[in-house]
């Protein structure tokens, strides 16, 4: 066995570890997750927890009941699931060498320690292809496990023992039925059903029931937990299918049938294949300072004099690992948590909130080359569009198309202030999904209709003025609450315009609906366009009446800038300075997700060193967890979860994407090199980068300036490129690369800048 020091040089830089157990679910605790299925895993020796999650199990309506007003909704929230309790008896005061820690190159959670002369080793993964929670037990002397494994529920189920089988079964009020098995196997040793007692040792208050597991002298245990509802994401069966019993049965006994190794092997060649496809090197850590805890290397960070790029990348490479572990086809898309929740009342509800959240959730799928878990919100999206019309009707009367409020459920069932412009920005992601993968048959079939549907209900909504300006109405910049709805508010222009913008293109790929096209095309131009106030500011209001001592977390009136592409430095060059301005105005600190969509606004303009400051706020790491909107309190957790506070999976997912904003933009017409490159970052190396018309980028700099870059076209669309001062334009095969140097001649003559390119 590998002593505890050498297996952190194993591991590698990807790795998140502490030497000590977990006391706090949301601080401390680590998580895995395969998609629907998330756990958090504390590492504790004398008692270790596994808090459990689904991503369906939600309470709350089934259905919108017609008659009630809008926030009158029982919208319900996102349910946690249950623990797994294991008593081994091995109290800490005796524990030596002790290492816990998520290694996310693997996605295996890991814990080591020695305790009365006994080596133990402990291993969990979340398994996509298996559909099951896997936790191994091992020590380098038989018969060293002895003790009781519990399976709580949190909405008081009954637990009942089979055998080596635990089983919870319950019913939400709302119908929906749940099931969840966990199956204990063991090297040698006795393992069999016992009621004879309460858990001993219990740190959280679980209420644990009689019923559980003892084992006693075994070699090694594992434990298979399988869990899944009779949610089945289709209105037209009112949200509901079969009961989960046989498909949680089956999975458990398939994945039983294999051993840790083959399982082991089975999670990794799948979650490899997502996650091995993107790179990142920011440069090395000074190597005392890298073989520290998690938690020491952030209170590192926070004294300004000290850098630690492998930490940096490390949080890049985060953003993808819970993207990855929370978002997969076939289950719902990643909420306000992601899949980890330990309350049946998590703040906000753990819900779809549609005036960012959710949208920020999915902006590193595509440029940090993770298409596929776009999915589950583009299948979301289709899965809600009959629902949100009928709501939509009940609230704006016989319109065309749909749209949202500003809180969701899994079934599509809407609470609080309605958000007009929500479904045109869910629409973008369907857009993007297409211009990164460029798959014209998903195009025509799934994102075009959503885009015209979404337009229909603007031309029916849009008000047009005397002289033809077409402005939205009842409008709201979120969530600036002194403010009463008016017209023209930027947030709803800017969507807007990019719906339209993102309709004609989708209809120029597919060549027909010329007619539909030219007329959205038309409105586009007449809508009301951004305007410059009078201390140089964005509006954030058709009347120039913005605070410019409003620091308020949201900075809605930028969406233009990102994630829309109707300003730009290099073809608005006046309305990117008062984005600027306004973004200065806002200021640097605020809560977590609001810097991370901070350091994407100031990777737009081409200021590194700015967005380098935000990821350094971001990086700032705190212990409070309660509710609070102000700069206090704000940044990233011992786990590295996003702090709002408290946890919000959006500032991990935004943060991300922020990077791969710095490094690589091609919203404007084609690919831009190191548009925002810190002097923090002089040399480095990014493999698996995606860019729109279908390319995938490796990419090496050194002193400040590209040195080497590989483009791989997948679509065979004309490449254009931009870095510096240099720009390349060339033809593509799809499925050839094609590699560029710092050094060699421009293929583009005469178009040095990316003020000379077009906007598409």
């Amino acid at each position: 066995m590998k002593s505890g020091a050498a297996r952190d040089e194993a591991l590698g830089a990807l790795r998140l570890w502490s030497d000590r157990p977990a006391d706090v679910w949301m601080t401390e605790a680590l998580p895995i997750g395969n998609g629907p299925m998330g756990a958090m895993l504390f590492g504790g020796t004398s008692v270790e927890r596994l808090q459990f999650n689904e991503i369906s199990l939600w309470s709350g309506s089934r259905m919108a009941v017609e008659g009630l007003d809008d926030d009158g909704q029982d919208m319900g929230a996102h349910q946690a699931f249950g623990d797994i309790l294991i008593h081994l008896g091995h109290d800490f005061a005796r524990v030596t060498n002790y290492r816990r820690g998520l290694d996310i190159d693997r996605a295996v959670h890991w814990v080591t320690y020695e305790c009365d002369g006994v080596h133990y080793e402990r291993t969990a993964l979340a398994s996509h292809t298996d559909g099951v929670i896997v936790v191994n037990l091992t020590a380098d002397k038989p018969a060293a496990h002895t003790g009781r494994v519990h399976l709580a529920d949190m909405h008081g189920a009954r637990i009942a023992a089979y055998g080596n089988r635990l089983r919870s079964v319950g019913k939400l009020d709302n119908g929906i039925e749940y099931e969840a098995q966990l199956l204990v196997l063991s090297g040698n040793g006795t393992v069999a059903a016992s009621d004879d007692g309460a858990f001993v040792g219990n740190p959280w208050s679980i209420s644990v029931p009689r019923a559980g597991l003892a084992f006693d002298g075994c070699d090694n245990l594992t434990l298979i937990l399988g869990a899944g509802t009779s949610f089945v994401q289709d209105h037209a069966t009112e949200w509901l299918g079969p009961h989960p019993h046989a498909a949680v049965t089956a999975r458990v006994d398939s994945a039983a049938e294999q051993s840790v190794r083959t399982l082991l092997a089975r999670h990794m060649e799948d979650y490899r294949h997502l996650f091995g496809r993107f790179s990142i090197d920011l440069g090395s850590t000074e190597p005392n300072l890298s073989k520290q805890t998690t938690l020491a290397r952030l209170e590192a960070y926070a004294r300004e004099a000290s850098t630690d790029p492998e930490l940096e990348a490390l949080f890049c490479q985060y953003g993808r690992y819970l993207l990855t572990s929370c978002s997969r086809p076939g289950s719902l898309p990643a909420n306000l948590q992601g899949v980890w929740n330990d309350s049946n009342e998590p703040v906000w509800c753990g819900d779809y909130h549609s005036n960012i959240n959710i949208e920020m959730n999915y902006w590193p799928a595509e440029p940090a080359n993770l298409a596929e878990c776009h999915r589950p919100f583009i299948d979301y999206v289709m899965s809600v569009r009959e629902v949100s019309a009928r709501n939509t009707q009940r609230k704006y009367g016989e319109v065309t198309g749909w749209t949202v409020q500003t809180m969701n459920n899994a079934c599509g069932v809407s609470a609080w202030k309605w958000n007009p412009p929500g479904s045109a920005w869910y629409a973008q992601h369907l857009w993007e999904h297409f211009a990164f993968g460029r798959d014209a048959d998903y195009l025509r079939t799934t994102a075009y209709p959503v885009l015209k549907e979404v337009c229909q209900f603007w031309v029916d909504r849009l008000t047009q003025r005397p002289d033809g300006t077409l402005v939205t109405p009842d409008g709201w910049s979120p969530e600036q609450y002194k403010y009463e709805p008016e017209e023209g508010v930027t947030y709803d222009q800017e969507i807007i315009y990019d719906l339209f913008a993102n309709t004609i293109e989708a209809a120029d790929v597919l060549g027909d609906d010329g007619e539909f096209r030219d007329y959205i095309a038309g409105l586009r131009e007449r809508l009301l366009k951004p305007k410059i106030g009078c201390w140089g500011q964005l509006q954030e209001w058709e009347v120039d009446k913005d605070d410019p001592k409003d620091d308020h977390r949201h900075v809605s009136h930028l969406f233009a800038l990102h994630p829309g592409r109707q300003i730009t430095r290099a073809e608005t060059p006046d309305l990117a300075e008062a984005a600027q301005v306004s973004l200065k105005a806002r200021g640097d600190k605020s809560t977590g997700w609001s810097r991370a969509w901070k350091m994407n606004f100031w990777a737009r303009l081409w200021d590194g060193d700015h967005a380098y400051t935000m990821l350094r706020s971001l990086l700032n790491v705190v212990r409070e967890t309660r509710t609070i909107y102000g700069e206090s309190g704000a940044g990233v957790y011992p786990n590295l979860f996003d702090a709002h506070p408290p946890f919000q999976i959006d500032g991990n997912l935004g943060a991300t994407a922020g990077f791969c904003e710095m490094l690589l933009q091609s919203h404007a017409g084609g690919i831009h090199l190191l548009p925002a490159l810190p002097a923090a970052w002089p040399a480095g190396k990014v493999t698996g980068l995606c860019a729109r018309g279908g390319f995938e980028v490796d990419m090496e700099w050194a002193n400040g300036r590209m040195s080497r870059t590989v483009i791989r076209s997948r679509s065979g669309l004309p490449c254009r490129v931009v870095c510096g001062d240099r720009a390349w334009q060339f033809p593509t095969v799809a499925g050839q690369s094609y590699a560029l140097r710092e050094s060699q001649d421009a293929g583009l003559a005469g178009a040095r800048e990316p003020a000379s390119w077009g906007t598409t």
